[in-house]
């Protein structure tokens, strides 16, 4: 049965992320609620380390710039649906794409949790979608190993591509990472397309962008420019390395970061007013730095 669209993008009710089942039992879609505002909230010390201890009273949400009353809250962990989108292009030939099967092995099937989801695409020149929503690595490893690189690089028509899947999600929390060595050869979209698709979901996106040792504007390989563009108001990041051997590394920061996401929610005042609204978390103390979706559009869905 298909799963009617939500009120709102990101509206979500705080009992559908505390019952949500595991992926090992038959899961049915995450459902939407149409009362609260969600936001998934990263929190960083002063020293640059993930925050713990937080208490919902310790935090301020402001939407369009009005202070909101956080009436659902949880630092507990919350099972997350997860994209991971793979650079396949003929750059990450070689040890390169050893490298990385490595890492996103490890991340997906030893870094996430057991009630967590996940679904894989390639891309070079065009996305290639190789599992939907699954858990089980005797369906997505054998997938992996037989990517064979080749083409150019369409990192916008990947991210395009794989938005739509997380409208059947079975989890509360959505990301996707994405794994580059290049910038953007192929796509037929452009990073405002993402960008402007990025309003409409609750995802929030990471990238981790391979680069030259040696990044000067000359021989650099990325543009993390326009990945910070997809990655920042989503409530992600983006992160350069300059080996395929530092995804590993890469990876399990994503990892600890999922396990470490603080959850508020709020009831918008306006209602599906077809707009965008700004949201900015903060920590009252003003001693912490917080990540998080900087806007939700208030949209009626069906």
């Amino acid at each position: 049965m298909r799963i009617p669209g939500p009120l709102l993008i990101v509206l979500l009710s705080l009992g559908a992320l505390l019952s949500a089942q595991s992926v090992r039992a038959p899961a049915e879609r995450f459902k939407a609620g149409i009362d609260v505002v969600t936001v998934t909230a990263t929190v960083v010390t002063a020293s640059g380390q993930l925050a713990s201890g937080l208490t919902r009273d310790d935090f301020e949400v402001y939407d369009d710039g009005q202070p909101q009353t956080v009436t659902h809250f949880t630092s507990d962990r919350v099972p997350v649906s997860l994209g991971l989108l793979l650079d396949s292009s003929d750059s990450m030939r070689g040890q390169r794409i050893v490298e990385a099967r490595e890492a996103v092995g490890h991340f997906l099937f030893d870094l996430l949790g057991q009630d967590d989801q996940y679904f894989v695409m390639s891309f070079n020149h065009r996305p290639m979608l190789l599992t939907e929503w699954s858990a089980r690595v005797d369906e997505v490893q054998p997938r992996l190993e037989r990517i064979r690189p080749s083409g150019g690089t369409s990192i916008y028509d990947a991210v395009m591509a794989a938005l739509p899947l997380f409208d059947a999600r079975a989890r509360q929390r959505a990301a996707l990472v994405v794994i580059s060595d290049g910038a953007d050869t192929a796509s037929d979209a452009t990073v405002r397309d993402v960008r402007s698709a990025l309003m409409r979901s609750d995802a929030f996106v990471y990238a981790i962008a391979i680069d030259s040792p040696d990044r000067t504007p000359i021989n650099r390989r990325v543009n993390p420019y326009a990945l910070r563009e997809m990655t920042d108001d989503s409530g992600g990041r983006t992160e350069v390395v300059t080996s395929a051997l530092d995804l590993g590394s890469a990876t399990a920061r994503i990892a600890e970061e999922l396990n470490r996401q603080y959850v508020l929610g709020f009831t918008p005042r306006t209602g599906p007013d077809g707009r965008y609204h700004s949201l900015r978390v903060r920590v009252k103390d003003g001693s912490h730095r917080v990540r998080a979706r900087r806007g939700y559009m208030a949209l009626r869905k069906g």
